[in-house]
């Protein structure tokens, strides 16, 4: 691949990566662990991970327990919990907190695939961002004469098959996405 190119695939590859971070937080009905990756408890007057303050687990497919390694914790996680837009009811049993996952409604469903969409679509638009500055930038250079037009042309050619194929994986992680959002 042209260096030249190279730049601007790593800022696609970044955008895709972001979407299936996002993707990873959204609740799907099964309990996943990486829900609570942006969720900060106040340890010792520090905002701190979750995971850095407790042991996260999945019992069962629609359960998370969370142990924390200090039991005093326990209060503050809960806390943080109910403040986050979780949605979720954490029950606690002095050591352990859980965090029972209810079954998604259709109406909810069909709204978490309407998120996935635009966020897609965020995404998409963020990888032709990365596909306008890039032809830019070749055009400048076109124009101080440090490339030809045939080498402008190229450029360009290969950008767009680059763009093309990050909106493909786009495509392909929104689907897989919502197709298990939808599948009760």
């Amino acid at each position: 691949m042209d260096e030249r190119i190279e730049q601007y695939d790593t800022k696609m590859q970044k955008t895709v990566a972001s979407l299936e971070e996002e993707y990873a937080s959204i609740r799907a009905g099964r309990a996943n662990p990486h829900l609570l990756d942006k969720l900060k408890v106040e340890y010792y007057g520090q905002p701190s991970p979750l995971q850095s303050v407790a042991n996260i687990s999945v019992p069962e497919a629609r359960m998370i327990q969370i142990q924390p390694w200090d039991a005093g914790l326990i209060k503050e996680i809960e806390k943080a919990i109910v403040a986050s837009d979780l949605g979720l009811t954490p029950n606690n049993d002095g050591k352990t907190i859980r965090l029972v996952f209810p079954e998604l409604t259709e109406e909810r469903r069909k709204e978490l695939v309407k998120d996935v969409k635009k966020k897609a679509e965020s995404a998409k638009v963020a990888v032709r961002n990365v596909r306008r500055d890039a032809n830019d930038g070749f055009k400048k250079q076109n124009k101080a004469s440090e490339i030809t037009e045939d080498d402008l042309k190229k450029l360009e050619d290969e950008i767009q098959k680059l763009t093309d194929k990050f909106v493909g994986q786009i495509d392909k992680i929104m689907e897989a996405k919502s197709k298990e959002i939808m599948t009760v």
